[in-house]
């Protein structure tokens, strides 16, 4: 394992990461809901390139 460290040592370490990546991304989700507004920046990035026609 690296740096010496035993298997059920780094796989605690590994998971307390992977939950605690997965709290912090959620919690950014749910207070700033960055996704909220996808389709309509997709419609104007879709009107934006057709141009003038």
């Amino acid at each position: 394992m690296p740096a010496g460290v035993s298997w059920p040592r780094y796989l605690s370490f590994f998971t307390a990461a992977m939950l605690s990546m997965f709290a912090g991304s959620q919690t950014v989700h749910y207070y700033y809901k960055p996704l909220d507004d996808l389709n309509d920046l997709i419609e104007q990035e879709l009107k934006r390139r057709s141009g003038p026609t």
